[in-house]
């Protein structure tokens, strides 16, 4: 599809006309129609191209969102909904028009179980907000995709992140979600108990659906306990193939790693311009290990040991939480670094995984790739589960730019497919990446249209996102 090919869908003006009246009188000032907030939830991130809802509703309860749907059922429009707006793919674009429903206001915590170490939110909070709530019961949520994202919206996108290697992803952690499907009715997937062999598993089915299935009125999630010590620092090495063999040989070793970073040489340049670092301008592994005092000095020991053996530098450590946080937050703002590379340019990152005994090939082939081109894109990766990112600086005006960098995208996912990877481990398909589902998962996109017309017959749930229904 490519993503300057990108063209809005068909339009119902007479519903979103007579829609949009209905809303203003039932909801006041809580549904605007203004330019400026509807531009706010069009896709603002990327470079995906913004397409603009109609208008934007603030949900304030289930009822709101039931109330919602039943219109968009009865005039046969579109609603979106919006978190935060930090996906990455065009997830939160209109391109049919329709009512973005967005979530900030729908951000409470419903109930805290320290016992079963599990909580139930409503989809609006962020996940910062969740641990800052959560912090007095010695329990956090896991989950760090970098972005402050809401629970609702890492739950569509199935999003992961830097603790993905020992934590799991947001399948592995959404017990169950409440769900407004077509007919208006809230559903429940499933309950709290931490395994169930009752039917169909609804709940893996809405996590990562992008809000093409139904839109979320709640998340009952997974909790872990806050680690007694916390250790993490820095290594560097000659080569970006020696890194990614350090990291393959720290998993298949079963260290208990927490987050294992991965940042080429330019990704480390510009971390150092951008946060005010001064590491070796040489590829680098990120480490953090969780646990007691002697577990996480043990870890890191042994790390130090393995990194030495692929010919690594020593491994700076540290448990002090002042400079952990000086590494980790340089680490979160790796887009705005890349960006920084080229004042004025736009930085459009992609990411791929693919099994970790292929890291290093892809890695070290992709580099190639970027240099063989002449583009200006550095490297951060997920390393301990075979996914990274890469952030293309271009200049999103010059077509000839836009150009080589869908070229390169291109090359990327048929490099990670013929590993026998995915073409996205964390960011999901939103508009960006369809043609690449297709080529990754073939009739098996077929199966996922069935579902969707099953669930949503009038197409009224964020269409022109995962697939087409041509």
């Amino acid at each position: 599809m490519g993503i300057s090919n990108l063209r809005p869908g068909p339009r119902n003006e007479d519903g979103l006309t007579s829609a949009t009246a209905v809303l203003r009188q039932r909801f006041g000032d809580r549904f605007q129609t203004g330019e400026a907030i509807r531009a706010q939830h069009a896709h603002t991130t990327t470079w995906v191209p913004p397409q603009v809802p109609d208008g934007v509703l603030f949900v304030e309860s289930r009822e709101d969102v039931q109330i919602a749907v039943k219109l968009a059922a009865d005039y046969r429009v579109p609603i979106i909904p919006f978190g935060t707006g930090s996906s990455l793919e065009g997830q939160v674009n209109a391109p049919s028009g329709g009512f973005s429903l967005d979530f900030s206001r729908m951000n409470r915590v419903l109930e805290v179980n320290p016992e079963d170490l599990d909580c139930t939110v409503e989809p609006g909070i962020t996940r910062e907000d969740l641990n800052t709530h959560l912090r007095d019961t010695g329990l956090f949520f896991p989950i760090d995709p970098g972005a402050n994202a809401s629970i609702g919206g890492m739950t569509a996108t199935r999003a992961s992140g830097t603790n993905a290697v020992r934590y799991g992803t947001m399948k592995d952690n959404v017990l169950a979600v409440t769900a407004v499907v077509a007919s208006g009715e809230e559903i429940r997937t499933a309950r709290r108990a931490r395994k169930s062999s009752a039917g169909y598993d609804l709940t893996r089915l809405f996590v990562g659906s992008e809000g093409t299935l139904g839109v979320l009125t709640s998340v009952t999630l997974r909790l872990q306990g806050i680690p007694e010590e916390i250790a993490g620092g820095y290594c560097n090495f000659p080569t970006v193939r020696q890194a990614c063999e350090a990291v393959i040989m720290t998993i298949q070793l079963a260290i208990p790693v927490a987050r294992i970073e991965l940042m080429n040489t330019l990704q480390v340049r510009a971390c150092n311009a951008y946060s005010g670092l001064s590491l070796p301008e040489s590829p680098s592994l990120f480490l953090e290990f969780h646990g007691s005092p002697a577990a996480v000095g043990m870890q890191s020991e042994a790390f130090g040991e393995i990194a030495r053996d692929n010919g690594g530098g020593d491994f700076i450590w540290s448990a002090n939480p002042d400079e952990r946080a000086k590494i980790w937050k340089a680490r979160h703002n790796v887009y705005w670094s890349a960006k920084a590379l080229r004042p004025g340019a736009s930085a459009i990152a992609t990411d791929v995984c693919v099994p970790i005994s292929r890291l290093a090939e892809c890695v070290a082939e992709t580099e190639e790739d970027i240099a063989a081109h002449g583009l200006i894109a550095p490297i951060v990766g997920h390393a301990g589960d075979g996914n990274f990112h890469v952030s293309m600086v271009i200049d999103d005006k010059d077509p000839a730019e836009i150009a080589g960098a869908e070229a390169f995208i291109e090359r990327l996912n048929a490099r990670a497919l013929a590993m026998d990877g995915t073409c996205t481990g964390e960011h999901g398909i939103g508009q960006g990446k369809q043609e690449f589902l297709e080529a990754e998962l073939g009739a098996s996109v077929d199966i996922m249209r069935q579902i969707k017309k099953s669930l949503d017959p009038l197409n009224i749930f964020n269409p022109g996102k995962i697939f087409s229904l041509d």
